[in-house]
């Protein structure tokens, strides 16, 4: 199984909203969801997905963004956001810490069934008050990291849980490059995991502010010859300044739709990526991070699916 792992902002989730929408969201690809803001887009995703009646993970003590603060304060959405989490299909998820024990007893009871959670362990200090609240056999799926201590810890249900982006100063640093992005889907179920989760493109960093990049860069995942997933960067050229936008991204589109001549596998993301440089329309730069997300979520769907790939 494939856990990728998403900050909740809008085009994260709008990307998981359509892919469900689509019927492109592989069963065996559970996304999870980190809240970053108590937002009509978080609420109106889980809504989709509870009517879907596909699993959709949320972390209900995110430790990024303004959520926490938000959801101390009463209102309409937080009502919403929390009688969704009660649902069935809704994982909820959990980053262990040294809170742990205070988080998990304000989601309160009903719907504090530690077994059914999914739990993401990355500190080892954290390792003895985790083992005291979730028992020897932790929650339903543990996203551990590689580390040895948390790896000889935690043994039930374990789903490895790295990043996977290499991610650079700057987007023109990307320029030319074309890199292995991971072969854990090859080799997870052989070393004792149930699943692999990453960030998909977007990495592990996160920031409250966005800015006018100098160069654009689209990432694109893909499947060489012996099923590595590799990522390649396609990079704008006129990177001097933070002028026109749609130009820089005319450009970086360009390499990819030469590119994609020679790689044949389309999916929903990278078609509408072709489509905007065939239409020479610029979609925003939220777009082209929600399409290339989108693309790799459905590629990830097909491998384990035993589609086609390459």
């Amino acid at each position: 199984m494939y856990f990728p792992y998403v900050r909740g902002r809008q085009f994260e989730l709008i990307a998981l909203r359509e892919l469900l929408e689509k019927g492109l969201l592989h069963p065996a690809v559970v996304p999870i969801v980190e809240p970053v803001k108590l937002s009509s887009t978080l609420t109106g995703t889980m809504a989709k997905f509870i009517e879907a009646g596909k699993a959709l993970a949320v972390i209900h003590n995110p430790k990024v963004g303004s959520f926490g603060l938000e959801t101390e304060k009463t209102s309409h959405l937080k009502d919403v956001y929390e009688a969704h989490l009660q649902r069935d299909i809704i994982v909820k998820a959990h980053i262990a810490g040294s809170r742990s024990e205070d988080e998990l007893a304000e989601l309160g009871d009903p719907g504090a069934d530690r077994s059914a959670m999914l739990t993401i362990v990355t500190d080892r200090d954290c390792l003895p008050l985790y083992e005291r609240l979730f028992g020897a056999g932790g929650g339903r799926y543990n996203l551990i990291s590689a580390d040895r201590t948390i790896r000889r810890t935690i043994t039930s249900n374990k789903v490895l849980f790295e990043d996977k982006f290499n991610k650079l100063e700057k987007n023109a640093d990307y320029k030319d490059k074309d890199e292995l992005f991971s072969d854990d889907h090859l080799f997870y179920s052989e070393e004792g995991y149930v699943g692999f989760s990453d960030f998909s493109i977007a990495g592990s960093d996160y920031s409250e502010w966005g800015f006018a990049p100098y160069a654009v860069a689209i990432h694109i995942v893909y499947f060489d010859p012996e099923l590595n997933l590799r990522v390649i960067h396609f990079v704008s050229d006129s990177n001097d300044d933070i002028q026109d936008p749609a130009g820089k991204f005319y450009e970086a589109v360009g390499k990819l739709v030469q590119w994609s001549r020679e790689n044949p596998v389309r999916t929903y993301g990278l078609n509408e990526l072709i489509a905007h440089h065939r239409n020479e329309t610029y979609p925003g730069l939220g777009t082209v991070k929600k399409l290339a997300i989108m693309h790799h979520l459905e590629l990830m769907g097909r491998y384990l699916g035993g589609g086609t790939v390459r």
